[in-house]
C-alpha cells in the first residue's frame, strides 16, 4: 500500500478524506436542509469544500500547494452529492488554483486486501511522517476509523506539524486539533448562517 500512497513529492499540505463518508453527510445534511429552508440545496461546490476544509486546517491566502487524497468503495464510481463527481473522468490527477494556492486531487479506491479504515489510518500516518509535511487534515469515516487514525497518530512527532481532524461532533482528543466537518459542508452546499438563525 505504500507505493499506492507515497507520491514521488509530497506538499507542505495533505488533505485526506473519506470520499464515501462525506459524500452520505452531505446527502443527510441536504435533506435536512431542504425541508428547513424549504428550498432545494444544489449539488455540493467540491472546490468550496477542499477550501474550507484547508482554511480549517490552517492554510493561509498565497501560493501554497495542496495534496488532496479522496479514498472511496471500489464499487462507487462518483461522488453523488459534489460537482464535479466523477472520480476517474473528472478528480483523479486533476488540480486547481484560487487565492490558496494550487489543489492536486488524486482519488484511490479501497482494494479487498485492506480495510477503508486501516487504508485511511496508514495513509495519514505516512503523510505526517514525511519532514516536508507541514499540515495534514484528515476526514475519517465512523468511530473506529477516527480511533484508528488517533492511535497512528500517537507515533508521530507533532513538532511542527499541524494535524487536524474532522468529524461531525467533538470526538475524543488525541496529537492533533478537532474541527466539526458540517460547516465547511454547508459552505460548500451555499447554506449561510443568516438562513438558519
Amino acid at each position: 500500500m505504500n507505493d499506492i500512497i507515497n507520491p514521488a513529492q509530497w506538499s507542505e499540505n495533505v488533505i485526506i478524506a473519506d470520499a464515501d463518508f462525506v459524500d452520505k453527510v452531505t446527502f443527510d445534511l441536504t435533506v435536512n436542509f431542504e425541508r428547513m429552508l424549504m428550498r432545494r440545496v444544489p449539488k455540493a461546490d467540491l472546490a468550496r469544500w477542499i477550501d474550507c476544509i484547508a482554511l480549517d486546517g490552517g492554510i493561509r491566502e498565497g501560493e501554497n500547494e495542496v495534496q488532496v487524497v479522496l479514498i472511496h468503495n471500489k464499487e462507487n464510481t462518483e461522488l453523488e452529492n459534489f460537482t464535479p463527481a466523477h472520480y476517474k473522468e473528472e478528480l483523479d490527477g486533476k488540480a486547481f488554483k484560487d487565492h490558496l494556492g494550487e489543489f492536486s486531487i488524486n482519488t484511490y479506491p479501497v482494494e479487498e486486501l485492506v480495510s477503508k479504515a486501516d487504508f485511511i489510518a496508514e495513509a495519514a500516518q505516512i503523510a505526517c511522517s514525511q519532514k516536508e509535511v507541514k499540515r495534514v487534515m484528515v476526514v475519517p469515516d465512523d468511530e473506529e476509523t477516527y480511533a484508528k487514525v488517533r492511535h497512528a497518530l500517537k507515533r508521530i512527532d507533532d513538532e511542527g506539524k499541524r494535524i487536524t481532524l474532522f468529524a461531525m461532533q467533538p470526538m475524543e482528543g488525541g496529537n492533533f486539533r478537532q474541527e466539526i466537518l458540517g460547516y465547511s459542508l454547508m459552505s460548500a452546499l451555499g447554506i449561510n448562517g443568516e438562513e438558519i438563525k
